[in-house]
């Protein structure tokens, strides 16, 4: 009978341990039970292995910015750079280029999020003006001269560069 009374409760705490074991039992780890009476859902456990996290947020965005060169024929030239629209780096190109006595002035190249810079050879065939971009102004500058070079010119020096670098706008 001793034997009895000092099993009890051994049979008890494995009775109960078991059944809090199979109430977590349905639930992935880091969540707990709720509902009940066939209507049962797990939630997380606040500050535990598996609560829901949002993760990394953004702390702004970053906006593209545009550039453009204009010529005319007479050589006349307007750039600009830095611009949130396309549209207002032509127009702003195309203004300096009237602005510096240019007739006829057209866009000849538009750029985004990058350098470009504009190569004319001082003999050879290659004399047009011709445009690289890249990411730096080194690279935009050898693309340019490679072209140039390509065409017949010779002796090609860079007579512009400029980049139109993207803007980090805080939330």
């Amino acid at each position: 009978m001793r034997m009895i009374h000092l099993l009890a409760p051994l049979v008890f705490m494995f009775a109960t341990s078991a059944l809090e074991a199979r109430a977590e039992g349905r639930c992935p780890p880091g969540q707990y039970p709720i509902g009940g009476k066939g209507v049962g859902g797990c939630a997380p456990i606040p500050g535990g292995e598996g609560a829901a996290t949002s993760g990394p947020r953004a702390t702004g965005k970053w906006i593209k910015t545009w550039g453009a060169i204009s010529l005319a024929p007479s050589g006349a030239s307007g750039s600009s750079t830095g611009r949130v629209r396309k549209t207002e780096a032509v127009e702003e190109a195309q203004r300096k280029c009237a602005e510096s006595g240019g007739v006829g002035c057209k866009v000849t190249i538009t750029y985004k999020n990058q350098c470009v810079a504009a190569v004319v050879a001082s003999s050879g065939t290659g004399g047009t003006t011709q445009f690289g971009t890249g990411a730096t102004i080194e690279s935009a500058t050898e693309f340019a001269s490679r072209l140039c070079a390509s065409k017949g010119g010779s002796d090609c020096a860079a007579v512009y560069s400029a980049c139109s670098e993207p803007i980090f706008e805080e939330f």
